[in-house]
């Protein structure tokens, strides 16, 4: 049996990010895991988030040039990596501890095991860094493909998947080409390991909320095309009944 630790690939997207990459930085910096390498894929930032990066986490590999937007420069982080698992903590999110990726490993893959994907809870944190609590929705102990029917019970920043699963993000979508990404692993994932706490912090603001009306159309046109149209339509429909009975 294959006991071999796997290399995991943490990458963080950034552009202009300088007034919240501090504490992802140092986080991943701190971790005591041996065989971590480490992406920050930067859309040419014009602030000094680059000498943040080099002076907060030396580890980290750097590619700094434009792109078309976040998913753009995920799909640069995954053309990049070379690990085994591939996992997104973004500027402004961290991990919990400094041991947080040993012991992730430590359960998943005990014994030469290998899960395609690999899960957690999340805790929301404010843009100071300031616990909010778990996120709403919160992760099931098995997890299939079909689960993110009722939503995306797990956060992009808590969904860990190994590499040669892993698809390239959809340009299409603009706000929630994540959530595609995560139905789409999950669908030829054969086994998926469930952490039974929060594996991320994650940043309470963004994209998707600044622009939360285009991103709802959206994500409704990607459960549409996973789910079907009227299965989709009939799901948003009674949950708008029950919210306001």
């Amino acid at each position: 049996m294959n006991t071999h630790l796997p290399r995991i690939s943490i990458i963080t997207i950034c552009y202009n990010a300088s007034h919240t990459i501090s504490r992802t930085l140092r986080s991943i910096q701190a971790q005591t895991y041996d065989d971590l390498e480490y992406l920050v894929i930067d859309g040419a930032s014009r602030d000094n988030t680059l000498d943040l990066v080099r002076t907060l986490a030396p580890r980290a590999l750097v590619h700094s040039e434009r792109d078309q937007g976040i998913y753009d420069a995920m799909n640069k982080g995954l053309s990049h990596a070379t690990g085994d698992y591939i996992w997104f903590i973004n500027a402004g999110d961290a991990l919990p501890s400094p041991t947080t990726v040993e012991e992730i490993v430590g359960e998943a893959c005990l014994n030469g095991a290998r899960p395609d994907i690999i899960y957690g809870d999340t805790r929301l944190i404010d843009s100071e860094g300031r616990d909010l609590g778990l996120r709403r929705l919160r992760p099931p102990h098995s997890l299939t493909w079909e689960s993110f029917r009722d939503g995306m019970l797990v956060c992009h920043q808590a969904f860990i998947v190994r590499r040669a699963i892993a698809p390239k993000y959809n340009l299409r979508y603009r706000f929630s080409s994540d959530v595609d990404w995560c139905i789409r692993c999950l669908k030829v994932a054969k086994e998926c390991t469930f952490i039974p706490r929060p594996i991320a912090l994650y940043l309470n603001e963004g994209a998707t909320t600044a622009n939360h009306r285009a991103s709802l159309i959206e994500r409704f046109e990607v459960m549409s095309e996973h789910y079907g149209l009227f299965a989709t339509l009939w799901r948003h429909l009674r949950f708008l009944f029950v919210r306001h009975r």
